[in-house]
């Protein structure tokens, strides 16, 4: 039977969420340890369920998976010392190689997430040209009936204005050419997440992912 996403997990991010400083983290480290390890349980079981469509995944430890709570304040106005979710990378993360998945935990702000995010310049480079070079394979599989269904749109939140130097102002695929990342995010309502059948369901929207990463990771190839 696969591990739930206990509601005093969620209770313990809405509480740090009011008290998001040190000194009442210290005083319920207990309440942390127990919300992580029951995430980490989580993960163990989702991954070994993905894995059944994507063998790359078994070799992923869930303990490194997991990011750390603890922000890094340096360079940020927000000094919160803590991060009010649990986000957990899944072969995907900034400046990755290749695409993966992404689970972020977090009361009302929930989602899961696929593809290359924040990818070097080299790596965007060549996926670039795999879009521009096979638009039509690239708009089919974005087009497909379930992936439609669940991902609309890629998301543009970052992108430049301009075709990229190197490849055709004209081109077909332009607007998908002035992307930085190439991710699909799929929202989860809190009741999601607790569902006792949320390993199954996670990874069911996970793999309808895959053919999306597949694309992304062909140049890469060995």
């Amino acid at each position: 039977m696969s591990a739930n996403i206990s509601s005093k997990t969620f209770d313990f991010l809405k509480k740090l969420d009011k008290n998001n400083n040190r000194e009442w983290f210290n005083e319920n480290k207990n309440l942390y340890t127990a919300s992580q390890g029951n995430v980490i349980e989580f993960l163990d079981d989702l991954i070994r369920e993905m894995s059944d469509f994507d063998e790359d995944l078994a070799k992923i430890d869930s303990k490194k998976a997991l990011f750390r709570i603890y922000r890094d304040t340096r360079f940020s106005k927000d000094k919160s010392p803590y991060k009010t979710n649990f986000g957990a990378s899944l072969g995907m993360g900034k400046g990755n190689q290749k695409g993966g998945y992404y689970l972020h935990m977090e009361p009302g702000k929930s989602f899961l997430a696929g593809g290359i995010y924040m990818p070097e310049s080299s790596v965007l480079k060549e996926v670039r040209k795999e879009i521009s070079l096979y638009g039509e394979d690239f708009l089919a599989t974005l087009n497909h009936k379930d992936f439609k269904k669940h991902f609309p749109e890629l998301d543009q939140d970052d992108q430049l204005k301009k075709v990229p130097q190197g490849f055709d102002k004209e081109d077909p695929m332009a607007e998908y050419l002035k992307l930085k990342n190439f991710i699909v995010v799929y929202s989860l309502k809190d009741e999601e997440i607790l569902d006792k059948n949320a390993v199954k369901n996670m990874s069911k929207i996970f793999k309808l992912m895959k053919p999306f990463n597949d694309f992304l990771n062909t140049p890469f190839q060995d």
